[in-house]
């Protein structure tokens, strides 16, 4: 068993990990994001194509991209040739049509859009919006949404309908399925778990004052991470409120609440926890 029982498990079940190969069953769950760079960089990366010049700075126009079936070759179309209906991403409502016909699973990449790198993954039907920045290794999952300023750092793995949102900076993370995260936040060295929910202003601080491996407490004692930087993990279903914070190795089991203008302790909290001030 992980130590104290600290395994994927405590925090979303099997059938909501898309990605079981960096959470070994047998091992904490922190495990995820020590294995994340090098499954990010063993990734095959072919929504940009070989003419697309990623050192050219800020997209001068908006582009779509899109895929013939699922093994069919991506190509770029200029936005000014589409007609495209910006809804809700997460709804699987953002819809392209290109010389009447529609583009079934078509993505859109908004003017403004900074892409650093070629290892770059978007799913079907991904929203980027305007100067918004994302440096590889990165994918990005069907029908998210990456909002207005977001700053996705690099090693970030981006589940399906999800939200990264407005000004909010991300690195090093995992976001899993339907996790969502809209309004300027911090999220460094995380994981948030299924349909877990960032409050506008949480900060997931992922370094400790006085330096060395971050440490989680537990009942039964501490636990050495072997981390120097890790920050929050949220089990589904998670919320924070407004302007909360959570300590370096602040773990939430499922369901947990950490209310607005907060700052979570440090250490396993078992699940369906309320956090109060």
């Amino acid at each position: 068993m992980p130590p104290k029982n600290l395994g994927p498990a405590t925090f979303f079940t099997p059938a909501e990990n898309s990605w079981p190969e960096l959470f070994p069953p047998e091992l904490p769950v922190w495990e995820g994001l020590r294995r994340l760079k090098e499954y990010l960089e063993g990734q095959s990366y072919t929504t940009l194509p070989e003419s697309f010049n990623s050192a050219a700075g800020p997209l001068a126009e908006t582009l779509v991209y899109h895929r013939e079936g699922e093994s069919g070759d991506c190509r770029l179309l200029a936005g000014s040739e589409c007609e495209i209906n910006y809804l809700s991403p997460t709804k699987g409502q953002l819809e392209v049509r290109h010389r009447g016909q529609r583009l079934e699973g078509a993505g859109v990449l908004m003017a403004g859009t900074v892409l650093m790198g070629r290892q770059i993954q978007l799913g079907r039907g991904v929203l980027v919006e305007s100067g918004a920045f994302l440096k590889g290794p990165l994918m990005i999952g069907d029908q998210s949404e990456i909002r207005q300023g977001a700053y996705l750092r690099g090693h970030c793995l981006i589940g399906s309908r999800c939200v990264v949102g407005h000004v909010t900076e991300v690195k090093n993370s995992i976001f899993m399925n339907d996790a969502k995260a809209g309004h300027f936040a911090y999220i460094g060295d995380s994981i948030l778990g299924p349909e877990s929910n960032l409050g506008a202003g949480t900060k997931l601080a992922n370094l400790r004052f006085l330096g060395g491996s971050v440490q989680i407490r537990h009942e039964s004692g501490s636990i050495d991470s072997g981390l120097k930087k890790l920050g929050a993990i949220l089990g589904s279903g998670c919320q924070t409120g407004c302007n909360s914070v959570t300590n370096p190795g602040t773990l939430l089991g499922k369901g947990c609440f950490l209310l607005p203008n907060t700052t979570a302790p440090a250490g396993y909290h078992s699940a369906n926890t309320v956090i109060r001030p």
